[in-house]
């Protein structure tokens, strides 16, 4: 079995004015850079208070025998789960992140990911959660703008709370390349003018929607958290 390691790194760019500017950095630094999609999304986050093998038999005949045994890796080697359900503009998804560095699954800068389209709404999938005892932790809305260049996946979002964040992306299948990618991405980022949103600062910003989430999920309201 494969793993699969996601290596991420946001910055927060607030305001459209700042995003646009970034959207003209990243056209001047990067000639192939693709715009592969713009989606919106909702993205429905739980409390891990649930029962994850009882959740693993559950889905088990939505999933092909390779999703089964990614799950089922990443429920034996992962921890610091995080959990959510997706409604994206072309599936309806469950999505498992379990930490492997010293950040939380949900906003860690390594973790392994395992992503399965389910053949229902979002409400059934989030009814299979709550059934197998997971609560909602919050609800986040999101429009999302996908550039790829070479082996870099970049996302620009605009977020419900947030307002415009960006994810350096890459993913690797050797753990031991972790750290090397972290600081290729960090390189990419100085390229195009930008800094990491430092861990502590998205913790507190991702709590403070938590607490509030009610205010924000579907609408254009922000704010900031320093």
């Amino acid at each position: 079995m494969v793993d699969v390691y996601e290596i991420e790194i946001k910055t927060l760019l607030g305001n459209a004015d700042n995003a646009e500017t970034f959207r003209d950095r990243l056209k001047e630094h990067y000639a192939d850079l693709s715009l592969d999609d713009t989606e919106k999304q909702l993205n429905h986050y739980f409390k891990t208070t649930g029962d994850f093998p009882t959740l693993a038999k559950r889905i088990a005949e939505y999933l092909d025998p390779a999703q089964q045994e990614r799950l089922q890796n990443i429920l034996e080697k992962g921890n610091k789960f995080s959990l959510r359900t997706r409604q994206s503009e072309i599936a309806i998804l469950l999505v498992i992140k379990a930490s492997v560095d010293e950040g939380s699954s949900d906003n860690t800068v390594s973790r392994l990911e395992f992503e399965g389209a389910m053949p229902m709404d979002l409400e059934d999938l989030d009814f299979i959660l709550l059934e197998t005892g997971f609560e909602y932790q919050a609800k986040w809305s999101r429009e999302r703008e996908t550039y790829t260049t070479g082996d870099l996946t970049i996302c620009l979002d605009k977020n419900a709370g947030y307002g415009y964040l960006a994810e350096f992306e890459k993913v690797v299948t050797d753990g031991s390349d972790i750290e090397e990618v972290r600081q290729s991405l960090v390189a990419e980022m100085e390229a195009v003018g930008v800094s990491e949103l430092p861990q502590d600062r998205l913790e507190r910003m991702f709590a403070h929607y938590n607490e509030h989430w009610s205010e924000y999920y579907g609408t254009e309201n922000t704010f900031t958290i320093e």
